[in-house]
């Protein structure tokens, strides 16, 4: 369902019983004595402000999420209700999704939701771990970044209940000239490193795939997304790149979650 088409056409709804309301039936109403508003006109135009202000609210400022998956935890877990800044990257024209204005562009690290680039009715959360011009490598489950290794400590048990299996938690941190953005991840370490596509997908001559890993050159208005948990999640290492027309905000903020209050608040 395409929640903001769906706003957007009532917003238009809404707006015209408004404006016909205040220059036609509300003159005429006041001539007759009368100042009850008719029912349909209750139920349409009486609604505008609030619908128009949930219009602009989330299109232009934030929009809520529910995190579907465990494919980014630690950071985010099932269950999460999150809100995404809209307009950190730029302003973008409601339900087109076309930037209008550019103010930004994703970092290494951001974590982002997108539309998924195979069918983008679906939105997708991942981290940002390479930009456009970076060459990334991820070898027996480390990331590389332009000849750089990111940083890992820790390593300690965590119990992935999505799949009933143990992980290892660890802590990543980008090099201080790539950001220096520290997050953390899962590895598990019975899984093998190997990574398979699972089919061709616009670039993916610029990736090479090898027993270890994968190498991929990151082209011009496009992004290598992954989610943290590594060894379960479906992301760029097999779908692809992510374009920058596809992306909708920058996650920032657990509002709720449901089975776990102490959850709400930031993160990184």
């Amino acid at each position: 369902m395409n929640f903001a088409l769906i706003l957007f056409i009532l917003v238009i709804i809404s707006g015209n019983a408004w404006v016909a309301d205040k220059l036609h039936f509300a003159p005429q109403r006041k001539l007759a004595g009368n100042d009850r508003m008719p029912l349909w006109l209750e139920y349409t135009a009486g609604f505008f402000p609030v619908i128009c202000a949930v219009f602009v609210l989330r299109s232009f400022i934030a929009e809520p999420f529910k995190i579907p998956s465990g494919s980014m935890m630690p950071t985010l877990q099932i269950g999460d209700f999150i809100l995404v800044n809209k307009f950190t990257y730029g302003i973008r024209l409601p339900v087109l999704n076309q930037k209008v204005i550019a103010l930004d562009s994703p970092k290494r690290g951001d974590v982002v939701v997108f539309r998924y680039p195979r069918d983008e009715s679906v939105a997708y959360i991942k981290r940002v771990v390479a930009i456009p011009g970076d060459e990334v490598t991820y070898e027996n489950k480390c990331l590389i970044i332009n000849g750089q290794p990111l940083q890992y400590s820790g390593g300690e048990p965590y119990l992935d209940p999505e799949n009933m299996r143990y992980a290892k938690r660890f802590t990543e941190t980008f090099p201080a000239d790539l950001g220096g953005n520290r997050h953390e991840i899962l590895n598990d370490p019975d899984r093998p490193a190997t990574v398979f596509p699972t089919e061709r997908f616009p670039g993916s001559e610029f990736c090479q795939y090898q027993q270890s890993g994968l190498t991929c050159k990151v082209p011009p208005g496009h992004y290598f997304a992954m989610g943290d948990n590594r060894d379960n999640s479906l992301d760029s290492r097999y779908w692809g790149f992510v374009p920058d027309k596809n992306i909708v905000g920058r996650a920032f903020f657990v509002w709720l979650n449901l089975g776990k209050l102490r959850r709400i608040g930031g993160f990184e």
